[in-house]
């Protein structure tokens, strides 16, 4: 009975892509993403509904591709993630998890759409746990890496020198630098992206408690 379309397994299908659906933007939404609770219960809804009337065209008429819509929802689901991702004017990429989300949650609805249950719940619980328990460890890892991506404004340009003077004398090893052009700063200001690794075990309120102290450096800031 859930296999076929029926109204007891239509019910079943979207109250199952709003529960799976919500529970993937419930994480989102609580630390402020661009798409939070609404918008994933949305897109699994919406891949839902879709690949529903997929299923019912290809059964009542006997006809087209019973994938075909569902095709068209990867596809066409970029336009929405795309709208998530951003970049700063610190040359920073932001929401790119927000749109992988948002993807997955497609999926999850497609598969609830044409009654593969197992799958989605599956699924929806290993996104779920990539989302919550999986962000955390990511967290942990960034946090004990010997490399820090910085953000620095120096009053003058002679000030970046000093800071790669003082970051060798330090041991540490400096790589991708990159001088940009940020409208917020002052004219004389050079701000500056850059890599820094340390060769030795140190903390990275330690790098930057020690970096912090070069001449002529205005901000410093872990990216």
């Amino acid at each position: 009975m859930l296999q076929d379309i029926n109204f007891f397994s239509i019910t079943v299908r979207i109250f199952l892509s709003v529960i799976i659906g919500g529970a993937l933007g419930f994480e989102r939404g609580r630390k402020r993403h661009p798409a939070g609770f609404r918008t994933y219960i949305l897109v699994c809804l919406g891949s839902t509904l879709v690949m529903m009337t997929n299923q019912y065209v290809f059964t009542t008429f006997h006809t087209g591709d019973v994938s075909r819509l569902g095709a068209q929802v990867i596809s066409g689901i970029g336009f929405l993630g795309a709208g998530t991702i951003i970049i700063t004017g610190r040359n920073q990429v932001r929401g790119l998890t927000t749109a992988a989300g948002l993807w997955a949650s497609a999926c999850v609805g497609l598969a609830i759409g044409i009654g593969f249950y197992e799958g989605a719940i599956v699924g929806g619980i290993a996104i779920f746990c990539v989302m919550t328990v999986l962000h955390k460890l990511d967290e942990r890892l960034r946090y004990h890496s010997k490399q820090l991506d910085l953000y620095l404004e120096f009053d003058a340009p002679v000030g970046l020198g000093a800071f790669i003077n003082l970051a060798k004398e330090k041991d540490m090893e400096i790589s991708d630098i990159q001088v940009i052009k940020n409208k917020t700063t002052e004219k004389k200001a050079t701000s500056v992206l850059l890599s820094v690794k340390a060769r030795q075990s140190c903390s990275h309120a330690e790098m930057l408690q020690i970096l912090g102290c070069s001449s002529d450096l205005k901000r410093i800031e872990e990216l």
